[in-house]
């Protein structure tokens, strides 16, 4: 253990996953999206549907399609979600549908935020969000991090960009 790097922060190339208890925060942001897309097909379907042949459709299809979602959505986004700190750069990967490989130089940091909302104080997690100089992908988010781990990686940031201007 060193003393410019925390136990908690591998420096290095190799892409870490983050928190386990993330997939719990995603699960639960997609129940709060489906609930009200299945109340919104129950009521349609009672209202709207009610004298068609499609009947009962909605009330059926939206509860299976959210427990599928519910199901194979967090850990597939959760498989796929990476990052790196080493001295020169934060590096995250991301996505299942659409990929992204993203790859911030410190020296382009202009600000640094640690956020927990509500959900992530439930299940232990944080995020890490990087602010840079620019106007395409200019705010990073790295999510899914233990607060401590998010903190101690804007400490590591902030002591990098620190130096860049000495």
């Amino acid at each position: 253990m060193s003393d410019d790097a925390t136990p908690d922060v591998p420096l290095g190339d190799a892409l870490q996953p983050v928190e386990p208890a993330y997939r719990h925060v995603l699960r639960v942001r997609l129940l709060l999206l489906w609930v009200p897309l299945i109340m919104a097909g129950l009521i349609a379907d009672r209202l709207l549907l009610a004298d068609t042949p499609v009947f009962g459709l909605p009330s059926t299809a939206l509860p299976l399609l959210a427990l599928i979602a519910l199901t194979l959505a967090p850990k597939r986004i959760y498989d796929r979600l990476r990052y790196a700190l080493t001295a020169d750069q934060l590096r995250l990967v991301r996505g299942w549908l659409f990929h992204t490989d993203t790859i911030v130089p410190l020296v382009r940091v202009q600000h640094l935020d640690v956020t927990r909302s509500p959900l992530d104080k439930m299940f232990g997690t944080a995020s890490l969000i990087v602010h840079t100089a620019g106007t395409h992908n200019s705010v990073v988010t790295v999510p899914g991090l233990t607060p401590e781990r998010a903190a101690a990686m804007r400490d590591i940031i902030r002591d990098r960009v620190r130096t860049d201007f000495v």
